[in-house]
Parts: C-alpha cells; sequence; structure tokens
C-alpha cells in the first residue's frame, strides 16, 4: 500500500503562484498577465520612477527565481512530475525579467508579454537545453532564459522604432 504524499504547503503556494497555476487552459499564459499587472498597477499606485521602478522588479525577479527553485523542485517531487504545467513561479520570474529597463506603460507592457510568451512556448535554442537541468533549476531557469531573451528583442525594438518608446 502506497501511502498519500503530503503537501509542502509554501512550495505549492509559491509554485502555483497562489493558485494562479490552476486556471485553465494556459495557465503559464495567466501568470504572466498576472505579473504585468501586478507590475503596471505597483508603479502606477507607488508612482516610482523609472530607476526605481527597474530595481524593484529586478529585485522581485531574483527573489521569485530563488524561491522558486526549491519550491519547483519540492512540487515537481510531490506531483511526481518533470514539470508540472501547474508550477507558474517560473513564469513569473521570466516575465519580471522581461519587463526590466520599461517605462509602465500598456504597450511595454504588451510587447513583454507577448515576447516572453513567444520565447517560453517557442523555446528556441538554448532554452531548451536549459529546460533539461534538473528539478527546480530546469524549471526555472528556462523561463529566466527566455524572458532574458524577451528583454533583449525588446529593448532592440525600442531603440530601432523610437514610437514605441
Amino acid at each position: 500500500m502506497t501511502l498519500p504524499v503530503m503537501k509542502t504547503r509554501w512550495a505549492w503556494v509559491v509554485g502555483t503562484f497562489f493558485g494562479v497555476g490552476y486556471m485553465k487552459p494556459g495557465p503559464g499564459t495567466y501568470a504572466s498577465v498576472a505579473t504585468v499587472l501586478i507590475w503596471w498597477v505597483a508603479a502606477h499606485a507607488f508612482h516610482v520612477g523609472l530607476h526605481n521602478l527597474s530595481a524593484l522588479t529586478f529585485l522581485a525577479m531574483v527573489v521569485v527565481t530563488t524561491v522558486g527553485i526549491p519550491a519547483s523542485t519540492i512540487v515537481a517531487k510531490q506531483s511526481t512530475l518533470k514539470d508540472p504545467g501547474f508550477v507558474v513561479i517560473d513564469e513569473v520570474a521570466g516575465q519580471l525579467f522581461a519587463l526590466l529597463a520599461l517605462s509602465p506603460t500598456w504597450v511595454h507592457g504588451l510587447l513583454a508579454l507577448v515576447l516572453f510568451r513567444v520565447f517560453d512556448i517557442g523555446k528556441p535554442w538554448p532554452i531548451r537545453r536549459v529546460e533539461k537541468l534538473a528539478g527546480g533549476w530546469g524549471i526555472m531557469l528556462d523561463d529566466v532564459l527566455a524572458g532574458f531573451f524577451a528583454h533583449v528583442v525588446l529593448h532592440l525594438l525600442l531603440y530601432f522604432v523610437p514610437r514605441l518608446r
């Protein structure tokens, strides 16, 4: 007889981003949208300048990634899935990377969202390779890398298409 696995509550709350991971269809997209909305609302509610917003976004990305790695490792083990679809803390970290150093406008938020989802879903090289890392490292770092790619492409777009600034 197998005993049921006890869930480590904090890891499941973090891993599913407070339950967003249970939304259907496309829980990763819901997590990305939630992240952009939180970033936009926080920037406007607290009236932080671009420099401070960038610093706070970077800090949030580091904290989310640092806590997300062990949380997603635990949830993957307890669910017996290599990369559970309901673990979406990785999308939060990657989306935050895509939002770094952007003005809090709806255009920038939408562009960051679309570009991040393209890289996260498409997984071009080397993202697919990073995904193969063990446990939470692979779960989290492929999305952080997708966020990095989205960040670079978006800033190139902003540089070469001035009306998007």
